[in-house]
């Protein structure tokens, strides 16, 4: 829609639970707390989502590899035109790439947290974004990050990427 000179577009989030429920069903009994998903989440904007899996990808919102969104988040309206998006996009790749995605401490949802803070100055839910820090200080955490390490390790730069097509 338009204001004044300056057209709006409407900024959501898309959020996927990558565990397909299973965290909510195991979770008490694996790690000691509830916890409701393993979360996924795209921000959808121009008519396109942008997340981040083995590096900033876009697709046709809702039909990334994630599957289908379990929630789907209203974030605002921008007023930062898509071109002034696409340079912010290119100049953060460097941080969001196959080869520093980190499952804990640099992934898809730090990138919706800092794309939706520069599109409409508000960043996610905090369940979100503070879920492995959640997970991390239960009793299971420790024991947790260590796996999780040696997993990433062994796995090389792709952990976390996406194996469809976006």
């Amino acid at each position: 829609k338009k204001s004044g000179f300056i057209a709006m577009a409407a900024v959501t989030l898309h959020v996927y639970d990558l565990s397909g429920g299973l965290a909510r069903q195991m979770s008490q009994a694996f790690i000691g707390k509830q916890i409701d998903g393993v979360w996924h989440t795209g921000v959808v904007v121009y008519g396109r989502e942008y997340f981040f899996g083995g590096g900033i990808q876009n697709g046709v919102p809702g039909r990334t590899p994630y599957g289908s969104p379990v929630e789907r988040v209203p974030l605002g309206e921008t007023h930062i035109p898509e071109e002034v998006f696409e340079e912010f996009i290119q100049d953060i790749s460097s941080r969001f790439s196959v080869h520093n995605y980190d499952l804990l401490d640099n992934n898809c949802n730090n990138f919706s947290a800092e794309a939706s803070l520069f599109l409409t100055g508000n960043s996610i839910p905090a369940h979100i974004t503070g879920l492995p820090a959640e997970v991390l200080n239960t009793p299971m955490g420790g024991m947790l990050r260590q796996m999780l390490s040696r997993v990433q390790g062994q796995a090389g730069p792709a952990f976390g990427a996406p194996t469809g097509p976006a």
